[in-house]
């Protein structure tokens, strides 16, 4: 404005505050004074609105309330006309077009959509002439309580490991809530334990669960099931709840050591059992799971314990006791000596609750078996004159049963030439003696196969009863004679 000029600038702004659901309207004017003469200019503004809200879940039977729309060039004269346009005008919100109020037609839910955005227009009713510019606003759907809180992956499940002190996280749980965070309390969840207790706690902000009872023992009790609780409106009375399972294990830890059923194992074994065979199986149980309980076996070491040796069966946790050298039931009828299991595994945090280890006896009582008689020698030579007459004895083998039960031995000759018929045995002394006169000339030499055979007795029944040997073992010997001697 020059500054010669005599007008007058005069900017005037009222405000109207309208009840909660209403909206604020913004008037503006422009007074100008010049030359003495007064003169009021309108000036061309846009809508200025604030927020209009609407309650969610409305059930009343009334269409409900909004707001209501207002230019100051509305002077009550029904000269101006209120028109609406957007989301849902017309299906969800309705003006009256004379007195601009604003009415929701429908419940809405703010889950659902949490505001609208409508265009707001005043024009000459009679002309159809625009009064106001059009004007964008919304009306934000106020939210209620109506959603309780939701646990999106129930139920849970969770490991902790067993002997855990108290505190020990275990899990983290969260619900959420689809009522408006930023309103109120409606979507403010606490978290409390309806079932569980006194083994866990929850932290009722943030839901994380923890030990509340330390050294919990798996072997005891493996598996807990806790039923959480969230809650929103702070917990307080009229909130809406919702509740979880959580499945807590107790994961295993190595505090438990290997204990042998009973103190002495008896396993048998043949005498005639090869180096390196199975002689039986021993076990020690370990309460733990998996590697922890996994046992490794030794033999204590000893006078005796060194006839065996034993091996750790990974797959089946058994001492696999094997024989390391060749018996004799003769010599020696048992052994005895002492076998330890130990953990393959040991965990620093529980040592002080050994020893993980146990020790258990072992007898073995070899069992005697049927051996063949044994000779004397291992080989013979005798010499005879060319004319010695026939059944004149020569000499004689002699072979024992070195078995407990000391059984009866007999003799016989294997034929395999035909000069090997000059000679004959007695099958109870061992004797040998010529079948015929030798001839020097023919055979300076001759070779010949004795058998030695363990016999036993039996009785067979029918109308008498009779004695009858039966072979058991046999024993081969030759003998060699070195000289046929002339006489």
């Amino acid at each position: 404005i020059p500054k010669k000029s005599s007008e007058i600038l005069e900017i005037k702004f009222h405000t109207v505050r309208a009840p909660l659901g209403e909206v604020i309207s913004l008037e503006s004017r422009m007074r100008l004074r010049r030359h003495g003469r007064s003169k009021v200019q309108r000036i061309k503004r846009g809508w200025v609105w604030n927020q209009f809200f609407v309650l969610e879940e409305y059930m009343g039977s009334e269409p409900q309330y909004v707001g209501k729309l207002h230019t100051d060039m509305d002077h009550g004269d029904n000269a101006v006309k209120y028109t609406l346009s957007g989301e849902g005008a017309g299906s969800i919100f309705t003006i009256d077009q004379i007195t601009g109020d604003i009415h929701a037609l429908v419940g809405l839910d703010r889950e659902e959509k949490s505001y609208y955005t409508l265009r707001a227009q005043a024009v000459d009713k009679h002309t159809g002439l625009p009064l106001e510019p059009e004007s964008e606003f919304i009306i934000k759907v106020q939210d209620i309580n109506d959603n309780e809180p939701r646990f999106p992956d129930s139920p849970y499940s969770a490991t902790v490991p067993e002997m855990s002190p108290t505190g020990t996280y275990v899990t983290q749980v969260t619900a959420s809530d689809a009522d408006d965070p930023t309103y109120g309390n409606s979507a403010r969840i606490v978290y409390s334990i309806l079932h569980g207790q006194p083994y866990f706690s929850v932290d009722p902000k943030t839901g994380v669960i923890r030990t509340a009872l330390a050294n919990m023992d798996r072997e005891v009790k493996g598996e807990y099931q806790v039923l959480l609780q969230a809650k929103d409106m702070g917990g307080q009375l009229g909130g809406l709840a919702s509740t979880t399972t959580i499945n807590i294990t107790l994961s295993d830890v190595n505090d438990n050591p290997p204990r042998f059923a009973k103190s002495i194992f008896h396993l048998r074994v043949p005498e005639l059992a090869s180096v390196g065979s199975a002689v039986g199986r021993i076990r020690a149980h370990d309460l733990d799971a998996g590697s922890n309980a996994e046992v490794d076996y030794a033999i204590v070491p000893g006078d005796e314990g060194n006839m065996f040796d034993i091996i750790s069966n990974g797959q089946s946790q058994e001492g696999v006791v094997v024989l390391k050298k060749t018996l004799d039931y003769e010599t020696k009828k048992s052994y005895t000596f002492k076998v330890e299991a130990s953990n393959a595994q040991l965990d620093p945090r529980f040592l002080h609750l050994g020893p993980f280890k146990d020790s258990a006896t072992v007898k073995v009582n070899v069992l005697d078996m049927d051996e063949p008689p044994v000779f004397t020698k291992p080989s013979y030579s005798m010499d005879v004159y060319e004319d010695t007459p026939p059944g004149t004895i020569i000499g004689s083998v002699t072979a024992h049963d070195l078995d407990a039960s000391s059984s009866a031995v007999r003799y016989s000759m294997e034929w395999h030439t035909e000069s090997d018929s000059c000679f004959d045995i007695d099958t109870v002394e061992g004797t040998i003696s010529t079948n015929e006169y030798l001839d020097r000339e023919t055979a300076v030499l001759h070779n010949i196969t004795v058998v030695a055979t363990k016999v036993s007795k039996y009785s067979t029944s029918s109308t008498h009863c009779q004695e009858l040997l039966i072979q058991k073992e046999n024993s081969v010997c030759d003998i060699v004679l070195l000289h046929l001697l002339t006489s």
